[in-house]
């Protein structure tokens, strides 16, 4: 999966790593940034696979909050690409 997709009205996005450690500097930077939010994703990691979902719990939907989490996270996998 390599662009966000719509899938249960949340926004999902599916990233690959080296190996488990890169995938957990990655999470651990998007923590920082979910924090500095108040903006918590979903986050599911499988070794190298880092699955995200955004959607805003208190609306059931996607919004603006999402859209700026993403662009976040994408900014952080592009600085961890080298």
């Amino acid at each position: 999966m390599n662009n966000w997709i719509i899938k249960d009205n949340k926004l999902v996005k599916e990233f690959k790593f080296k190996d488990f450690n890169e995938s957990l500097i990655f999470i651990n930077k998007i923590g920082h940034e979910a924090e500095s939010l108040n903006h918590h994703p979903t986050i599911i990691n499988t070794y190298n696979s880092v699955v995200i979902e955004l959607w805003t719990h208190s609306e059931n939907k996607v919004t603006e909050l999402d859209h700026l989490l993403k662009e976040k996270i994408d900014q952080i996998r592009s600085s961890i690409i080298k």
